[in-house]
């Protein structure tokens, strides 16, 4: 599962879903041992729980990067390697 971002503890990653039609594009986010799935367009919870703070960082992260996001996703989809994208600061 290809990593994307690491910033402030938090991990973003991306898995590719070959063969699964109209799946929502979404990432991974890890902080600690929780996860949680964020939707890409528009970014927004699906699945999982990560503690207020960490969750406000990955959604404001996201918005800024949400066209990065898509084209990784796109990427991933088409068996291509996703491209990292610039840690929050």
């Amino acid at each position: 599962m290809p990593e994307l971002s690491r910033f402030f503890g938090i991990i973003i990653r991306m898995y590719m879903e070959a063969g699964i039609q109209h799946s929502i594009p979404h990432f991974h986010a890890y902080y600690q041992k929780q996860a949680a799935v964020f939707g890409i367009n528009p970014v927004e919870p699906l699945a999982g729980n990560l503690p207020l703070r960490q969750k406000r960082l990955v959604e404001a992260w996201a918005e800024l990067h949400q066209e990065e996001l898509q084209n990784d996703w796109d990427r991933l989809q088409s068996g291509k390697l996703p491209e990292p994208i610039e840690p929050l600061r």
